[in-house]
């Protein structure tokens, strides 16, 4: 059986700092999208919310929220909170919803209206909380989590502070095309050196800004698509959001002390054709190779990926946690230009096939844009929609045939998208 379903709409409201509610930009971006799918909101029959959490209503019910913005119209909703995986998971509820046969059209909403600076916890005292015991007890803001990822890299595989400037260089060079984004400006490396020391080895321009934004994909059963008279949309044929595995290796956010195999040693690893046969990845990597198993294609395949730059040093973990390349071969793989919009990756000897590459963060990331939390991973997928259509004006990857979207939450959340055409 099909697990395919059809992108038919993708829709954006531009990221910023704008000052208004989010529910007006989740609004936009839901418009943009049934426009773009030439469907009208009635023809919505359930909705899914990804939620922003600013202390109760209307953060918490966002599916109601976005319902009621577009005007009562019966139909059935979601609302869903995974952290940075929100998006994802709302994709996930229309996708199974579809593939159940309860619903032909589902419409996919994220916004968020986030705070000035790095993010903080909710407010009131919570001592059983862990995410608020790394704030409140070890003062460990998201950046310090960052630059320990970053220290980790340059001391395991000799990462340099100027291989995480080239990657800010690289996505601020394409989100200069993109206009959903907040930062379309040149940037270099000195630039980037210069910049204020945020948690060292991390500069400011290291690190992505919070931001105002929204996102919102229109889904249907491919059926549906057929009888509308589009024979070869934009598909999703896999989406994973796997936890992760016994015993953990790697710190993750909230926690700092995680590294069970100090006490369970790790379970043997079996890897065929770049994938998973057993599930014992870090987590990570776990997430994007559960992907690719359901979607029956492997890293070589693709043609572009949207991964999760909180920093320029966590966007190299990413190149290895989907399979672009081996453990401690990123660093290769940014230099030769494969993970650049037109680069030239024929010294690169690895997965990436040479002379193609495959453009990482064409819609410019988080680096362009900032996190607007239960946006990005809708966004993401907006960015795959419209580059697999060939309509990504300005910074459009060649002939794009397969896309993954990647992103990481607290708590165990995380997710991998699939888009191909």
């Amino acid at each position: 059986m099909s697990r395919d379903i059809a992108v038919l709409g993708a829709g954006m409201h531009p990221w910023g700092k704008w000052g208004r509610n989010f529910v007006e930009y989740g609004l936009a971006a839901a418009r943009a999208a049934l426009a773009d799918a030439g469907l009208a909101w009635n023809d919505v029959q359930y909705v899914a919310g990804a939620d922003t959490i600013r202390n109760g209503y209307p953060g918490f019910i966002a599916g109601a929220t976005f319902a009621q913005a577009l005007g009562w119209s019966g139909a059935r909703v979601s609302s869903c909170y995974a952290a940075c995986a929100s998006g994802a998971q709302a994709i996930d509820n229309a996708r199974a919803r579809i593939l159940a046969g309860l619903c032909d059209v589902a419409l996919v909403v994220g916004a968020d209206a986030a705070p000035k600076g790095f993010f903080k916890p909710v407010g009131g005292d919570r001592p059983d909380d862990p995410d608020w015991l790394r704030f409140r007890l070890l003062g460990a803001t998201n950046p310090i989590y960052f630059a320990l990822y970053a220290r980790r890299r340059m001391a395991v595989h000799g990462a340099t502070l100027d291989d995480f400037a080239a990657v800010k260089v690289k996505n601020a060079r394409h989100g200069l095309a993109n206009p959903n984004a907040r930062y379309r400006k040149e940037v270099t490396a000195e630039d980037v050196r210069e910049s204020a020391v945020v948690a060292d080895p991390l500069r400011l321009l290291d690190i992505c800004a919070t931001s105002d934004g929204g996102a919102a994909l229109v889904l249907t059963s491919m059926e549906f698509a057929r009888r509308h008279g589009i024979s070869a949309p934009v598909r999703i044929p896999a989406l994973s959001t796997v936890t992760p595995t016994f015993p953990k290796t790697v710190l993750d956010l909230p926690d700092f002390a995680t590294d069970s195999a100090m006490t369970v040693p790790e379970p043997a690893e079996e890897v065929g054709r770049g994938r998973l046969v057993g599930e014992t990845r870090p987590f990570r990597s776990a997430i994007a190779h559960a992907a690719y198993e359901e979607a029956g294609i492997g890293p070589e395949d693709l043609s572009l990926a949207e991964v999760y730059d909180l920093s320029t040093a966590l966007e190299l973990d990413w190149y290895e946690d989907i399979g672009l390349c081996e453990p401690g071969g990123a660093e290769e793989l940014l230099r030769s230009g494969a993970t650049a919009l037109g680069g030239a990756s024929g010294g690169y000897r690895g997965v990436v096939p040479p002379g193609r590459g495959c453009p990482v963060n064409p819609s410019g990331g988080l680096a362009s844009f900032g996190e607007a939390i239960p946006a990005q991973a809708i966004a993401q997928v907006c960015e795959l929609t419209w580059q697999l259509r060939g309509r990504a004006e300005g910074r459009q990857v060649t002939n794009a045939q397969a896309g993954i979207a990647v992103n990481q939450g607290l708590f165990g959340h995380g997710s991998a998208v699939i888009a191909v055409r």
